[in-house]
C-alpha cells in the first residue's frame, strides 16, 4: 500500500469566528491510499483547541511509512483495528487513515459506502444547516441574506447573545440552532433557552464547559430547549456520560477517530435513547462526502464546511439550498481537483 500526503490550506470566504478563536485560513490534510490502482481518500484538518498541527499528522505517517507500505489493505474493519494499536492518541489522523481505507473498499467492491452497510437512502435525509460565526450584527445579518438556507446555525459565546437572534430572526423565518461553544454557565444556559425557544431557536449545541458533564444535568432539566453534546462527545467512552445530560450527541469524525467510531456511535446512542448528529470541522468536500454517507442514519446534520470555503479543492458532493444530493458513485463518491 502507497500512501501519499495533500498538505492544503483552505481559505474560508469569510473570517469565521467562534467564542473562542477566529481564522480565514483552515489548515488541513489530506491523505491518499493507494493498493492494486485504487485510490482511497480521506481528510483531517488541524485543531488548535485539540493541538492537531498538518506538522505533527505528516510526521507521524512519515513514522509510520515503512508499516503502512508493507501493509495489506482488506477490509476497513481490519484496518481501524490497527490503527487503533498504532495511533491510540491520533484521533483526527486515524481518522484521515479510516476514510480513506473505506473509500477505497467502496471502490474497490463498486458501492458506495451507505450502500455497503445498508443504510438506503430514504425521503427524510436531514438537511444540513449552514453556519454563521460571530461578527458584528450587520455582519451577520449580511451573511444570511448573501445565503439563504433553511437552517442555520448561529455560533454564540459574546455579550449580547439574545440581541444577535432576535435581530437575525428580523431577515429570515429558516429554522435557527445556536451553538455557545462552551461560552455559557448554568444559569445563563436556562435563561437564554427560554428567550430562544420564542425566536424560533430548534436546540442548544454545548452551552458550558466540555469537562462540565454533571452541571448539564440542572440545564437538561430546566431548559426550554433541547440540548447538543459536541466537545463534550467526543469519543465512545462519552457517549454514555451524556444521558440525562443531553438529548442530542453531535459526532465529529476527527475527534472520534473516523466513520468506524462514528458509526458505532451512531448505533450507541440511539440505543441510549438519544438523537444523533454528525458535524464538520470546516473540511473540503472529501471530509464532508464522508459525512453524506451516514446521512441515513442521522437525526441531524451540520456538513456546510465545504461551502465556507472559496478554494474547495476536491469536487462531487452537491448540495443545494440545504438538501444533499444522493451520491451514487463508489465509495465516498469525491475526487481530487487536479
Amino acid at each position: 500500500m502507497q500512501i501519499k500526503l495533500h498538505p492544503r490550506d483552505l481559505h474560508l470566504r469569510h473570517t469565521f469566528t467562534i467564542s473562542r478563536e477566529s481564522r480565514r485560513v483552515q489548515s488541513s490534510l489530506i491523505v491518499e491510499l493507494v493498493q492494486d490502482g485504487i485510490a482511497g481518500l480521506g481528510e483531517a484538518t488541524a485543531n488548535s483547541y485539540y493541538g492537531v498541527t498538518i506538522e505533527r499528522m505528516s510526521k507521524k505517517i512519515k513514522e509510520l511509512q515503512p508499516k503502512l507500505e508493507h501493509l495489506q489493505l482488506d477490509h476497513p474493519s481490519k484496518f481501524e483495528q490497527w490503527l487503533q494499536e498504532e495511533l491510540p492518541d491520533a484521533a483526527f489522523l486515524r481518522c484521515a487513515l479510516d476514510v480513506a481505507a473505506n473509500d477505497w473498499y467502496g471502490k474497490k467492491i463498486g458501492k458506495p459506502l451507505y450502500e455497503i452497510w445498508n443504510t438506503p437512502w430514504h425521503e427524510n435525509i436531514p438537511l444540513t444547516n449552514y453556519t454563521i460565526g460571530i461578527d458584528s450584527i450587520e455582519r451577520m445579518q449580511a451573511k444570511i441574506q448573501e445565503m439563504p438556507w433553511p437552517i442555520y446555525k448561529i455560533k454564540l459565546g459574546t455579550d449580547r447573545d439574545l440581541e444577535i437572534v432576535a435581530a437575525l430572526r428580523q431577515h429570515t423565518d429558516a429554522i435557527f440552532r445556536v451553538d455557545a461553544n462552551c461560552a455559557w454557565d448554568v444559569s445563563q444556559t436556562i435563561k437564554f433557552s427560554k428567550e430562544l425557544k420564542k425566536l424560533g431557536v430548534e436546540f442548544i449545541e454545548q452551552p458550558l464547559a466540555a469537562e462540565a458533564v454533571e452541571a448539564m444535568s440542572e440545564v437538561y432539566a430546566k431548559s426550554a430547549l433541547p440540548l447538543a453534546a459536541d466537545e463534550s462527545c467526543r469519543t465512545e467512552d462519552d457517549v454514555e456520560k451524556c444521558v440525562n445530560k443531553f438529548h442530542i450527541i453531535n459526532i465529529k469524525l476527527v475527534k472520534c477517530g473516523g466513520l468506524s467510531p462514528a458509526r458505532r456511535m451512531i448505533r450507541k446512542g440511539k440505543a441510549l435513547g438519544m438523537q444523533v448528529m454528525t458535524g464538520c470541522m470546516t473540511e473540503s468536500s472529501v471530509g464532508i462526502s464522508a459525512i453524506a454517507h451516514l446521512l441515513p442514519q442521522l437525526d441531524y446534520v451540520d456538513m456546510d464546511g465545504a461551502l465556507l470555503l472559496s478554494d474547495d479543492p476536491a469536487s462531487g458532493l452537491t448540495i443545494n439550498y440545504g438538501n444533499i444530493k444522493q451520491p451514487k458513485a463508489a465509495g465516498l463518491g469525491v475526487r481530487l481537483k487536479q
